[in-house]
């Protein structure tokens, strides 16, 4: 039973602190991120009526790992997390950018040119021409969109860490449904404010870009009430598992702050 012992400890001692699992969330956190961003940011679905982002079926994924970072891990865990993501972000964009720039070969085939409604295009132009005007609508992200992914994730995920960081002192590691919706309804607030407008206003309509907004803040919110089952489980899994519970009283919440020494 002694490797279920649970100690708490100070932000400053968990920040230089090596645990069994942290390179797994951070590697699950990341490539998330990466993925929600490069397949579901720029699609519009309509599904029973109601329009939003096809990538909030999997984004608040990453979000539900961010709590659980800093539930488990604390602060200073979460913020390399997040710079690792926002780095990740920055050169996905610009492999993007290099690959999608690249010309395409002539004889370059793919779903798009097989394609017998396309196939007068193809006789006009080249397989390549129509794979390549698919491949970028796929993955060529304008710079608009990028810097909107950039700047919304890395915000919204230090204000979703430093909330529940802060609430978990607050409530001395208690109601932890609390925090992880607290610090949910905060970050992504400010990751859909700031992402949205930044990304298409002017390209979609102004009631399009609010009500995308808004409607992608809710779900999020309401994926995070959703999966509490599921992160309770996982946080008293990995406690256990590392044995410690992380407080952050005496971490500086700078983003751009060193790893946090006493």
């Amino acid at each position: 039973m002694n490797q279920h012992r649970i100690a708490r400890i100070e932000g400053s001692a968990g920040a230089r602190r090596h645990f069994r699992f942290f390179d797994y969330l951070m590697a699950a956190f990341v490539a998330i991120l990466l993925l929600s961003n490069l397949i579901g940011a720029a699609k519009l679905t309509t599904v029973w009526g109601y329009t939003f982002g096809a990538g909030i079926l999997f984004f608040p994924v990453s979000y539900v790992l961010g709590d659980v970072l800093t539930e488990v891990y604390g602060y200073a865990h979460a913020r390399r997390c997040v710079w690792v993501g926002f780095f990740a972000l920055l050169f996905m964009a610009f492999m993007s950018f290099v690959v999608v720039a690249m010309p395409p070969s002539d004889g370059w085939g793919c779903a798009s040119s097989g394609d017998p409604r396309f196939a007068e295009i193809v006789a006009k132009t080249s397989a390549g021409a129509v794979c390549q005007t698919a491949y970028d609508s796929v993955f060529g992200s304008t710079w608009r969109i990028v810097i909107a992914s950039v700047l919304a994730f890395w915000a919204g995920e230090f204000v979703n860490s430093f909330v529940l960081a802060r609430m978990k002192v607050w409530t001395g590691g208690k109601y932890l449904f609390t925090r992880t919706w607290g610090s949910t309804i905060f970050g992504q607030a400010v990751d859909s404010a700031l992402f949205y407008p930044i990304a298409f206003l002017g390209t979609w309509e102004t009631t399009d870009v609010i009500h995308v907004m808004w409607t992608n803040w809710a779900l999020k919110v309401i994926w995070e009430i959703v999966l509490t089952p599921v992160t309770y489980a996982v946080v008293g899994f990995l406690k256990r598992q590392e044995g410690v519970d992380v407080f952050d009283t005496d971490i500086d919440f700078s983003p751009f702050a060193a790893v946090d020494e006493a």
